[in-house]
């Protein structure tokens, strides 16, 4: 979770079933996969777990397996502990919850940010040290009048019902009351063999920039204090950005790097279906990109973000950087169009990958070509363009069209190939079975040692975020990013999409 001190830094089968107690009766708790190799240990530790949230739909999939491949599949593992940052206030933990609640309300109405990075010296307001840490191995203890875990579990299980008792009760993991005893499951030494965390949003603060101040590093380091004590560590999955800070993200890369551990992060589009089945060649060469999705700036801009970026990265000379981001907003995103800042053919070639687009289709089921037609504007009122300029040359942008789709999509140039597009499947809710793509990648990580892809996909994709809504925050200006040039890598040789 932020401490005081950081935050003050910081800041100017379906999910339905599975939390159903009949089926909660079954017995699906953990089962034997018949291998003869002892399972391996994990350790979860998330924001929230409730029906509908990202942990539950990851951590369920461990629990009770997931489809793959054409079958059902129950990883080798065994889920021994579990931390959840909303249950600190109820439960207490190592800090006092109420004083910091309120330190993250008055410092986000200040609308404080200071950032100790090496592309922004800003300086960095601190209040003195909390309470002390309680020891590390001790469980969870209800504060007075709360629920027991041993007492029987509602009838009813809502949309925010916390289900980490439930699963606790059903599955046998402990429920911990901070990281440190996640990681040594009740005694004193490291007792898992791989962390998987999900961090998303909760009750955390959002800064002048509108970042939500996400504690991805906070976890991180707390795991990495363990790692250090115990002279080992363990596989690593961080779900989604790695941090909203770049040199946050790339101390982590560099910490995984100097313990000796696999660390894979990200989010589930890159590695789910694609409507059609098709990548940009390895070595191909990438003339302009431009990817179309919705949301707003919650996470969701990051993850289109990383689609776009796993299927750049397989341009000629593999990923080289990127020099300079904009991000344009409102009526700017028509204008940067016309004035070709991103490619009206290719954002035409990207709708029509859509299932959903809105507008009198929705009326009378008349196709329409949304750029042709001129309705867009009509359509979407507050678009945002998130335009990138790639080391080597490459140009891309990321519009969010909230109003006229409801899915995400990317048409690249490719020379000598014409136009690649394709539709990055995402089920429909509550069995959103891309999770189960992105869990196949994770079990992959942790039984193996080794990623399928590298992280600096993922630092790179964090970088541009947190790059382009320091852009808004300067009034939409365009920011060369030195920092973001320097991220080099290869991409795998074979896609990791799901294709089966």
């Amino acid at each position: 979770m932020l401490t005081r001190r950081r935050f003050l830094g910081f800041s100017a089968f379906s999910a339905a079933l599975l939390a159903s107690r009949p089926l909660q009766r079954l017995g699906f708790a953990q089962t034997p996969t018949g291998s003869s190799e002892a399972p391996l240990r994990i350790a979860i530790i998330g924001s929230v777990y409730h029906l509908g949230s990202n942990l539950q739909s990851i951590a369920d999939r461990f629990l009770v397996g997931y489809p793959f491949d054409g079958d059902w599949h129950m990883p080798n593992v065994q889920v021994v502990s579990v931390y959840v940052d909303s249950l600190v206030p109820k439960f207490g933990g190592p800090i006092a919850w109420g004083w910091e609640q309120e330190a993250r309300r008055e410092a986000a109405r200040r609308h404080m940010h200071g950032k100790s990075d090496a592309h922004r010296g800003t300086s960095t307001q601190v209040l003195e040290p909390g309470p002390p840490h309680p020891p590390i191995a001790h469980s969870v203890r209800p504060r007075p009048g709360a629920r027991s875990l041993g007492e029987p579990l509602p009838e009813h299980i809502g949309l925010k019902t916390d289900l980490s008792r439930v699963r606790s009760q059903e599955f046998g993991f402990r429920l911990c009351g901070n990281i440190p005893e996640a990681l040594r499951a009740g005694t004193e030494r490291l007792a898992v063999d791989a962390v998987l965390t999900v961090v998303e949003q909760g009750d955390y603060p959002t800064n002048d920039r509108g970042q939500i101040l996400l504690p991805c590093y906070d976890f991180f380091q707390q795991c990495m204090r363990v790692f250090q004590e115990e002279g080992h560590a363990v596989p690593y999955f961080n779900y989604g950005q790695l941090s909203f800070s770049f040199p946050e993200a790339q101390q982590m890369v560099k910490t995984a790097e100097r313990l000796h551990f696999p660390l894979l992060a990200g989010s589930s589009y890159p590695v789910t279906w694609r409507l059609p089945a098709v990548d940009i060649p390895l070595g191909a060469h990438v003339e302009e990109a431009v990817m179309v999705g919705v949301g707003n700036f919650d996470g969701r801009d990051f993850d289109a973000l990383e689609a776009m970026q796993c299927m750049l990265e397989r341009r000629k000379g593999g990923e080289t950087g990127v020099k300079a981001v904009q991000l344009l907003e409102g009526d700017d995103v028509w204008q940067a169009g016309r004035e070709g800042r991103y490619s009206r053919e290719l954002l035409s070639s990207a709708l029509s990958r859509s299932d959903t687009p809105m507008g009198v289709t929705l009326l009378n089921a008349r196709p329409q070509d949304l750029v042709a037609s001129g309705v867009l504007p009509q359509l979407v009122k507050n678009p945002a363009a998130y335009c990138i300029e790639y080391a080597d040359g490459t140009k891309a942008a990321l519009l969010m069209l909230n109003g006229a789709i409801m899915d995400f999509n990317i048409s690249a140039r490719v020379a000598g190939k014409g136009l690649v597009s394709t539709q990055f499947y995402l089920p429909p809710t509550p069995n959103e079975t891309n999770t189960a793509c992105l869990a196949s990648k994770i079990e992959q990580t942790f039984m193996t040692r080794k990623t399928p892809y590298p992280v600096e996909r993922t630092l790179l994709t964090s970088g541009m975020l947190e790059a382009c809504l320091d852009s808004r925050h300067r009034l939409n200006q365009r920011l060369e990013t030195p920092h973001l040039a320097a991220v080099k890598y290869q991409p795998p040789r074979e896609p990791q999409y799901v294709r089966t």
